[in-house]
């Protein structure tokens, strides 16, 4: 019987707490594993800039996690994307559940984040994703012209206020108390910005409408006066964007790990828990501060407090305590083209091309290097900007590996019917004999949708991502389906549901995949109602799928909908 693979420590979350804890555990030597149930970097990655990390002026907070995450990488520390189910932290060597596989570890650094708090006003399920949202650098862009109001009186108010007056034609901040609860210098970028008006003493009480939100009441909790704002004549809708505080993601440990009130992980000044050798860190523990450098302190301080703790543990049972120095990580894991774009490469030769730099294509190199069939990029022009703009994308793309081709066809009204073309810009991946793999996209995969065109390819032409052998079985048992994933090129959560879908289609020829840029086709969003994105429309008339899905969500959603078909 093959004994499991032990590994010092397994760090259980992949944003700034734990990313932080895998940099000074692998630098120390740890053999490290961190597992993610969702994106790398939680919560930062929905932060439009980061302004107040020690010798960073500003950074994009996907860019900061990025840079992390390589470090670590570079440190050896192992990345595993899998979501646990449960544990058991009784005996030394400890285990972790995930819906993929069992993990076995000498110590735990718990640092599973919080997720954004729900205010709780009569409307606020109902209309999420039609005008109801959590994400300004997801959302922002599809309430260019529109009025918003931001919900919250603290930090991430006052920042993604200030951020979403590139795109609104006026914010109001609407805040319970008096005054901000941030920092009077990130509360002046919201108290000196035209574009923005407070309300104070504030809150919201209820939302309606019809397909869009459309009406919003408000009351005063001094004087309980109430204000109802209507969409105003001329605009389909307006935004509520909700920052309002987060909730812990602890729910899966509160039987064994000592937690306060409202579910936050109390751990000592070692970050060490009730429990000996797990530990905790980040916005998950009780703390007066909950920041980016807080959390990055409470990684460090865990993953110290591991190492002694292992260190001692070892000498206990006479295991030699190795100390090596670390080599970069070689890994070629699911991670590794997941996060294709946040990694330091080998040099190649300089690239002539206007869309790719010279960066981008050291961080691609690698995994295209894996590429071992013919791929062609077929594109249906026609003679707009864009078409000729997605033309040379494609070409230079295509440039960049030997098994990558690009072709075109003029389209034709024939050419449309006959390969059901609705819109372009438009292209779709033919595999190695030519055949249509089900993937598609309208618009240019830029910005983070270039992860998604590069795992398409990796899963048509290369190795492919790993997929549970279960989870494979109910894949290829799906009936014809049409998948439609609504995107912002802005978003960072949309690659992974557009990947996932697309790694549906391409092991499933029943299935197509299409993304969608929803800032080209403005009719799609009128069409469906969309204010949000990811929007995962499965078939022409099923209900719309908002937000972050994993592989197995978007698989149970369809056989869900085929069944009520």
């Amino acid at each position: 019987m093959t004994q499991p693979h032990i590994y010092d420590t397994i760090i259980i979350g992949g944003g700034p707490a734990g990313l932080s804890a895998g940099i000074y555990s692998g630098r120390s030597t740890l053999d490290t594993l961190i597992i993610e149930g969702d994106q790398i970097g939680g919560q930062v990655t929905t932060t439009s800039t980061v302004a107040n990390y020690p010798a960073v002026e500003t950074i994009d907070g996907t860019a900061l996690v990025n840079k992390m995450q390589q470090q670590a990488k570079d440190f050896g520390v192992h990345f595993i994307h899998d979501e646990i189910s449960t544990y058991d932290f009784n005996d030394t060597i400890k285990m972790v559940q995930g819906k993929q596989s069992r993990y076995y570890g000498r110590s735990i650094i718990i640092a599973t984040g919080a997720k954004p708090r729900q205010v709780g006003f009569d409307g606020e399920q109902a209309f999420r994703g039609r005008g109801v949202a959590y994400c300004s650098t997801c959302d922002g862009e599809l309430f260019s012209g529109l009025e918003v109001f931001v919900i919250g009186g603290g930090y991430a108010a006052a920042e993604e206020a200030d951020y979403l007056t590139r795109f609104a034609r006026h914010v109001t901040i609407v805040m319970r108390s008096n005054e901000f609860t941030c920092a009077p210098l990130t509360a002046a970028r919201a108290l000196d910005n035209p574009n923005i008006s407070i309300w104070r003493n504030t809150e919201i009480q209820s939302v309606s409408g019809d397909n869009y939100l459309t009406s919003a009441t408000f009351i005063n909790n001094q004087t309980q006066e109430t204000t109802t704002y209507h969409v105003q004549d001329g605009d389909n809708t307006f935004g509520i964007f909700v920052y309002v505080g987060t909730d812990p993601q602890t729910q899966i440990f509160d039987h064994d790990i000592a937690l306060n009130d409202n579910g936050y992980i109390i751990a000592d000044c070692h970050q060490q828990t009730n429990i000996p050798g797990v530990y905790a860190a980040g916005d998950v523990v009780e703390k007066p501060l909950r920041q980016i450098v807080t959390a990055a302190a409470d990684g460090a301080n865990a993953a110290t407090s591991a190492e002694l703790y292992v260190t001692e543990q070892k000498r206990k049972l006479n295991m030699t305590v190795k100390r090596q120095v670390p080599k970069k990580s070689t890994q070629h894991s699911e991670a590794a083209p997941k996060t294709a774009l946040n990694q330091q490469q080998q040099v190649v030769p300089k690239h002539s091309g206007t869309w790719f730099s010279d960066e981008i294509i050291q961080q691609l190199q690698p995994i295209l290097d894996r590429l071992t069939k013919n791929v062609t990029l077929y594109q249906f022009k026609n003679t707009s900007d864009k078409s000729h703009e997605l033309s040379q994308f494609l070409q230079e793309f295509s440039q960049l590996n030997e098994h990558l081709h690009y072709d075109d066809v003029t389209l034709t009204q024939q050419i449309a019917e006959e390969h059901k073309i609705e819109r372009t810009p438009h292209f779709v991946i033919l595999d190695e004999h030519g055949e249509d793999t089900g993937i598609k996209f309208s618009g240019i995969p830029t910005g983070h949708e270039l992860n998604s065109l590069i795992l398409a390819v990796y899963n048509v032409a290369g190795p492919g991502q790993t997929i549970d052998s279960q989870l494979a079985e109910r894949i290829k048992q799906l009936p014809v389906t049409k998948l439609a994933i609504g995107v912002s090129l802005t978003c960072h959560f949309c690659p992974d549901v557009v990947a996932a879908c697309q790694h549906i289609a391409a092991l499933n020829d029943n299935i197509s995949a299409e993304m969608i840029d929803l800032q080209l086709f403005p009719e799609i969003r009128e069409q469906r109602h969309i204010m949000s994105v990811p929007a995962l429309m499965i078939d022409q008339n099923s209900d719309i799928v908002f937000g972050s899905q994993t592989l197995e969500d978007i698989v149970t959603a369809i056989e869900t909908a085929t069944v009520h078909a």
